[in-house]
């Protein structure tokens, strides 16, 4: 889940919450890691500056990194878009 604002600052930023629902630590570490490096390769599709929120579920522990990626890519480009 991606929720999002206008940003207040000159920057995007991003953050990222992983809950234990998700699964243990290790679980969660990884997660937030995948997180992580599919953001720093999707985050040129933001249009504007805006503050983001990733909410991961809990099927993202089996989604791996590519899934997680495309689907924070689509998620991305829809931030900013006209309605």
């Amino acid at each position: 889940m991606v929720l999002h604002k206008p940003g207040r600052t000159d920057s995007s930023r991003v953050g990222i919450t992983v809950s234990r629902r998700v699964g243990g630590a290790v679980t969660r570490n990884r997660v937030k890691r995948w997180l992580r490096e599919a953001v720093r390769s999707e985050v040129g599709r933001l249009r504007g500056v805006h503050d983001v929120v990733i909410i991961a579920h809990p099927e993202a522990a089996q989604a791996g990194l590519e899934v997680l990626r495309t689907q924070l890519g689509l998620a991305l480009g829809q931030v900013g878009a006209p309605r």
